[in-house]
């Protein structure tokens, strides 16, 4: 089995990490579409055309059986484009994450935070209500939250600062559980844990894992390992040595 995960930065990386250390002779492919970052604040229809283009170059260029959008913004509005066009799984990460944070609530409140566009496609709202109708669901955008991951200013007074800026509001309407709609900010789910220990987070990455599991897919391959990024970047390169070691990076063009 191999899969393609794509992004449209270094986020995504975080998931990289999750499934290679679970199944370190899976064969990976990861794409960050680094000359379009961020998805955040583009139209619906251009993520979804970006999209499109990522998937169709894993698709084309390797023996992809999975395809993983590791990215909350193309889930909340690619993901039925993609598996329309592709004869291939495909797993998004709004799905996984609404699923696992159904299942750890205690009194049914869950907080949302993502991009922008994330919290206005109210993705995870529509997910999250039809697993539980009776939910309720509170979401706050925090654009700040994906430069100060890939600024590394994650151990800094201004991430604590701003998570606390973003998260007090939440806290106050009684949430258990909060959804990180974004694949940059499990790197701070230490900072939240923090300022609000009481909370239940969801991390995707981890709730895609869960998905992949459940395919039962033979996972014995040679372990390749191979990371493709439509332009350059030093935050991209400075991130993916913290989360995916040595692995040397190309340049592509989709």
């Amino acid at each position: 089995m191999s899969i393609g995960i794509f992004d449209s930065g270094v986020g995504g990386l975080t998931v990289y990490k999750t499934i290679s250390e679970y199944f370190p002779k899976l064969d990976m492919y990861y794409l960050g579409d680094t000359a379009r970052v961020p998805y955040g604040n583009k139209s619906p229809e251009t993520v979804t055309a970006y999209s499109l283009e990522c998937a169709g170059f894993l698709v084309k260029n390797f023996n992809i059986d999975t395809i993983v959008v590791a990215c909350n913004t193309a889930s909340s509005y690619a993901i039925d484009a993609i598996r329309k066009q592709f004869g291939v799984n495909v797993i998004g990460v709004v799905e996984p994450g609404a699923k696992s944070a159904v299942a750890l609530t205690q009194n049914d409140r869950i907080g949302v935070i993502g991009t922008r566009a994330t919290v206005r496609s109210e993705s995870y709202v529509k997910a999250l209500k039809a697993l539980k109708p009776d939910v309720q669901v509170y979401q706050t955008a925090c654009p700040l939250f994906v430069p100060i991951v890939e600024e590394m200013l994650i151990e800094t007074d201004v991430a604590k600062q701003v998570v606390q800026m973003y998260l007090s509001e939440l806290a106050g309407s009684g949430i258990d559980t909060l959804i990180l709609g974004c694949t940059h900010y499990p790197l701070l789910k230490d900072r939240i844990l923090e300022k609000f220990p009481h909370f239940n987070i969801v991390d995707s990455s981890h709730a895609v894992l869960e998905c992949i599991k459940e395919l039962n897919i033979p996972t014995e391959e040679s372990g390749i390992r191979q990371i493709y990024l439509t332009d350059e970047s030093p935050a991209f390169e400075t991130l993916k040595n913290v989360l995916a070691g040595g692995a040397i990076s190309k340049k592509v063009a989709l």
